[in-house]
């Protein structure tokens, strides 16, 4: 009997969401073959990763990553075009100013603007100083992951938007939310969405919609965040149009093709340089 039968199924499980995260995908009989056990037992586990909104399970396999009606759990979007999202953070951080009310989403775009916040000294390549140079501020958020990130951070006026938790994205969701965020008038807003095509935003899951939505009308200005993979793809629903934004932030991973669709749509954005430097870098 293998060790990993010896331990029990919930090591096991937990062995096998961290392989499926940092993959992507694997197929069923290559994560029996790992884990030395039977098809039927880890259709099981996968079962239950599935009940956990770990991952998601299709025909001889399972997958971590999103599609147009299944946003990906929390965790392995954390994993994920990592550069990128911090190169559009650093240039989203200069647009916050001492004094303001900041809003961030429930995305790991503005979770890498509550990094740099949170951080002595900044971990922006810019130089930007983190929080320091910019406090006094006000940051509200649903997203526990910047909540965390920023409760002992000095300098920092940190507001959370209570309502039900959502393990699958970390964050507080549903009506009491939308009702906290219709109270509050802030001055910025950042967000991020799954998905841009044709003028419009979209996300996959409708109450996550609801709380973008009341986000956006709550702010004087409003700030969408894009790593150049959410670029001409669609998802289920539709967020907003474009319009709704002052400015679009996408590294320089995005090719001329699917810029020009943001031309096409008159869309103010911004490209921002990644360490790696863009889609032609090896």
């Amino acid at each position: 009997m293998s060790g990993d039968q010896q331990r029990g199924p919930a090591p096991r499980q937990a062995a096998i969401a961290e392989r499926v995260l940092a993959a992507g995908s694997a197929t069923a009989a290559e994560l029996a073959e790992r884990f030395d056990v039977s098809l039927m037992t880890i259709h099981r586990d996968l079962d239950e990763l599935e009940r956990q909104g770990l991952v998601r399970k299709f025909r001889g396999g399972v997958t971590a990553q999103p599609s147009g009606v299944f946003e990906s759990n929390v965790a392995y979007r954390l994993k994920t075009m990592r550069a990128e999202k911090a190169a559009v953070a650093d240039r989203a951080l200069r647009l916050i100013e001492p004094g303001m009310a900041v809003m961030l989403d429930d995305s790991t775009s503005t979770l890498e603007i509550a990094r740099r916040l949170g951080s002595p000294g900044g971990t922006s390549t810019g130089g930007s100083g983190g929080a320091s140079s910019i406090t006094p501020l006000t940051v509200v958020t649903n997203f526990l992951e910047a909540l965390t990130l920023l409760s002992s951070e000095r300098g920092l006026h940190l507001m959370a938007l209570g309502g039900d938790y959502d393990p699958l994205h970390s964050s507080f969701l549903g009506v009491s939310c939308v009702e906290a965020i219709q109270l509050l008038r802030v001055d910025i807003c950042f967000t991020s969405t799954s998905a841009v095509s044709g003028g419009f935003a979209y996300h996959q899951e409708q109450h996550i919609v609801s709380v973008k939505r009341a986000m956006l009308d709550s702010a004087a200005k409003n700030v969408l965040l894009l790593d150049h993979s959410k670029l001409g793809r669609v998802a289920l629903h539709r967020v907003a149009p474009l319009s709704r934004f002052d400015l679009v932030l996408v590294d320089d991973g995005a090719s001329a093709e699917l810029l020009r669709d943001l031309d096409e749509h008159k869309v103010p954005y911004e490209v921002c340089p990644t360490a790696t430097g863009g889609p032609d870098h090896d």
